[in-house]
């Protein structure tokens, strides 16, 4: 055999690796860190100004002048609801276009936004959970109480467990109605995205009926309206936030480029 044969067939036999890049799994994690470096002024000047405010701020208050006995970090618990909506509007108009320019499928570009939406979820929702845990920390050690004045799932700020699940689920459903209202903005135009809105709504308020939590309690017990158990719940509001992310995915994959204004 001569040294030209021996050397195909062992190039022939040797299994060809693909370089990270080049797999699926490699372009997942590009453009999933792709979209993350879009986001990161958006998502790191929205926490820099929470925590100022309402933790640092607060404590500080309440160790100078004595005058609060509440916790100040439940006070901006209606925010992140509405900032996590704002980040699932933003995503398809602000990315799109440029992540599809650059070879990334629509396929693809529907999947990473997914997996984007719940892991900012999981973040804010940990964020949220250890913030209450140094405020209680502070908080016993000055002889301060932590009363939280929003209804919620938990009592006290010692049940992690509850907290973590009530704001992972109305973040990701507030996120998953924010991603179909971008989207549809985005794909039908203003109009037809406006006509769009309450099918993008429901979502967010699927999560408000099935968890009653924070200022929606209050108005939701004013109507007679009771909570359900979280036997029903969490699956119900897990359930329609994974809908409205396929949807999202559905609506993503025939959605054409908009042509550059200016």
């Amino acid at each position: 055999m001569s040294t030209t044969t021996q050397t195909a067939a062992r190039t022939t036999a040797r299994p060809v690796t693909l370089p990270g890049s080049a797999t699926a799994t490699g372009r997942l994690r590009m453009v999933l860190r792709s979209m993350m470096v879009g986001l990161r002024p958006m998502i790191g000047g929205y926490w820099l100004i929470m925590l100022l405010t309402f933790l640092v701020g607060g404590v500080i208050v309440q160790l100078f002048t004595g005058t609060l006995n509440h916790s100040m970090w439940d006070y901006g618990t209606q925010s992140p609801k509405y900032f996590s909506a704002a980040i699932g509007i933003t995503l398809t108009p602000a990315l799109f276009t440029l992540l599809i320019a650059h070879g990334v499928t629509r396929r693809m570009f529907a999947v990473a936004g997914s997996i984007l939406l719940v892991g900012a979820a999981i973040s804010t929702s940990l964020i949220w959970t250890l913030a209450y845990q140094v405020e209680r920390g502070i908080y016993d050690w000055a002889g301060f109480q932590q009363v939280m004045d929003n209804p919620h799932l938990y009592t006290t700020t010692s049940q992690v467990g509850l907290i973590f699940t009530e704001f992972f689920l109305l973040i990701l459903a507030h996120e998953a109605a924010g991603w179909l209202i971008g989207i549809a903005f985005y794909r039908f135009g203003f109009w037809k995205g406006l006509a769009f809105l309450p099918l993008g709504l429901l979502p967010a308020a699927a999560a408000e009926f099935l968890l009653v939590a924070q200022w929606m309690a209050d108005a939701l017990a004013n109507t007679g309206y009771h909570r359900p158990s979280l036997a029903i719940g969490i699956p119900g509001v897990l359930a329609v936030s994974g809908i409205a992310l396929y949807c999202g995915y559905l609506l993503i994959r025939p959605l054409s480029l908009k042509p550059a204004k200016g």
